[in-house]
C-alpha cells in the first residue's frame, strides 16, 4: 500500500486517456465488502492500494481506480453493475471461484457471451452489498 502520500500523485499519472480514472461505492459494512473484494481482486491483479479505514482503494499496484466507502449518504440501495478487466479466461474462472469461496450470490457462471463479441468471456456474482460484479476478459483462449 502507498505509505507516502507525498510522492502519490506523480505515480498516478496514466499515458491512457480512458474514460475512468477512478470509481467509487458505498457499502453497508465496509469490513465485510473489503474481505470480498481483497479475495476476487487478487486474481485480476488487484490489490488493496490505499486504505484509510473507512475508506479502502483497490487497483494495481500504485493505482487506486477502484474505492470502497460507508454508505453515508442517501437511503436504501441502488444495485450498481461494476466490470472488472481480467486479463485472460483463468483470472475469470478463478475470480468467479474466489468469490463463490466467499459466499457470493452467482449470478452467472464463467461462459461466453457471443451476443456482446465473440470473445468476450465473463463471470457475475453479486458482492456482499448486493452489487452485480463482473469479471470479463476480451481475448480468445
Amino acid at each position: 500500500m502507498l505509505s507516502d502520500l507525498a510522492v502519490a500523485p506523480a505515480l498516478f499519472v496514466r499515458d491512457d486517456c480512458g474514460v475512468l480514472d477512478h470509481l467509487s461505492i458505498q457499502c453497508a459494512d465496509v469490513g465485510a465488502s473489503a474481505g470480498f473484494y481483497d479475495e476476487v481482486l487478487a486474481p485480476l491483479g488487484g490489490q488493496r492500494v490505499m486504505d484509510f479505514g473507512a475508506t479502502i482503494g483497490y487497483g494495481p499496484p500504485l493505482k487506486p481506480e477502484f474505492w470502497i466507502g460507508n454508505q453515508d449518504t442517501g437511503e436504501g440501495f441502488r444495485e450498481s453493475h461494476i466490470a472488472f478487466a481480467a486479463p485472460d479466461r483463468a483470472a475469470v474462472r478463478a475470480f468467479f471461484d474466489a468469490a463463490v469461496a466467499c459466499g457470493a450470490q452467482v449470478l452467472h457462471q464463467p461462459r461466453l457471451w457471443p451476443e456482446y463479441h465473440p470473445n468476450y468471456f465473463a463471470a457475475f456474482v453479486r458482492d456482499p452489498d448486493g452489487n452485480n460484479v463482473e469479471a470479463v476478459c476480451h481475448q480468445g483462449e
